[in-house]
C-alpha cells in the first residue's frame, strides 16, 4: 500500500515554470492507480468472500433453528391435544360439583321453608278448627232441630235460612 508521502507526490508539479525542459517519459497513471489500488481491492475481495460465507452459515443456522422450532411447536400442540380431554373432564367435573352444591343448597332452603310452613300450619290449626267447629255449631243451632221426615229449611241461595233481627 502506498504511503502518505507517495500520495502527496502525485500532486507535485512535474516541472518548474519556465523554459521548456527536455522531454521525459510520460507517467502511466492507470498503472500507478492499479498498483496502488490492487492491495486494498484484494482485501476487499477477501472481505466479500468472508461476508458471503457468514451469510450462508447464518442462513443454514436459521433454517436449522426454524426446523427445531417447528418440531418443538408440533410437540407442544401434540401435548396440548393429548391433555385437552383431561382439561375438559376437569372443567366438567368442577362445573358438576358447583351445580351439585347449588342444588344441595336450594334443596336445603326448600326443606327449611317447607318445615317453617308445616310449623305455621300446626300452630294455626287448633284456632282454625275451633272456628270451623263454632261456625258448624252456629249453623246447626240456627236451623233448629230437624223434624223426622222433613228436610231442614234452606234459603234462596241453597244455604241456611237467613234470620232477621
Amino acid at each position: 500500500m502506498a504511503g502518505f508521502r507517495d500520495f502527496l507526490l502525485r500532486f507535485r508539479p512535474v516541472g518548474s515554470p519556465g523554459r521548456a525542459a527536455p522531454g521525459g517519459v510520460p507517467a502511466d497513471r492507470a498503472a500507478e492507480l492499479a498498483a496502488e489500488l490492487a492491495p486494498p481491492l484484494s482485501h476487499l475481495e477477501a472481505a466479500e468472500a468472508e461476508a458471503r460465507r457468514i451469510r450462508e452459515e447464518a442462513a443454514r443456522a436459521a433454517a436449522a433453528k426454524r426446523r427445531d422450532a417447528e418440531r418443538q411447536a408440533e410437540a407442544i400442540v401434540g401435548q396440548a391435544r393429548a391433555r385437552a380431554g383431561e382439561v375438559r373432564a376437569e372443567a366438567a367435573d368442577r362445573a358438576r360439583r358447583a351445580a351439585e352444591a347449588e342444588a344441595a343448597e336450594l334443596l336445603a332452603t326448600a326443606e327449611r321453608d317447607a318445615a317453617a310452613t308445616r310449623a305455621r300450619a300446626r300452630a294455626r290449626m287448633p284456632a282454625l278448627l275451633d272456628r270451623v267447629a263454632r261456625l258448624v255449631i252456629e249453623d246447626i243451632e240456627a236451623s233448629g232441630p230437624p223434624v223426622a221426615g222433613r228436610a231442614p229449611a234452606r234459603g234462596a241461595d241453597g244455604g241456611p235460612p237467613e234470620r232477621g233481627p
